[in-house]
């Protein structure tokens, strides 16, 4: 059994020198990050669910007081739809998520979806 001595890598002849026209300079750029994109939480009404659990899910969900959800579900009542909350695109989606599954979990059609702020 032979075993044979691994041969080195073959090496550039010499490293161009400073001055040559083979270097290559990287610019530094910078970068301009904006805020991220914001997204509304909307509900839109429907003739089934009963109003105290859209108040009920506007207070859980959205953390507004009695009051403020309840001119929110006013709102929603009777200009179709209302505006529960502005989020990122991450929190929005969670927060449609929960929301139809409490409303599924309640036996309530409430429909809820996310669109992005103008």
């Amino acid at each position: 059994m032979a075993t044979q001595i691994p041969k080195k890598p073959d090496l550039p002849a010499s490293p161009p020198s400073a001055g040559s026209d083979d270097s290559v300079v990287l610019e530094r750029r910078t970068q301009r990050v904006g805020p991220p994109k914001m997204y509304q939480v909307v509900l839109l009404n429907d003739d089934f669910t009963p109003m105290e659990f859209v108040v009920f899910i506007i207070q859980d969900f959205f953390g507004k007081d009695r009051e403020t959800a309840t001119q929110i579900m006013l709102k929603i009542h009777l200009e179709g739809k209302g505006v529960c909350g502005v989020y990122t695109r991450d929190v929005a989606s969670t927060k449609v998520d929960l929301v139809l599954q409490a409303s599924r979990q309640a036996g309530h059609p409430l429909q809820c979806l996310s669109e992005p702020v103008e």
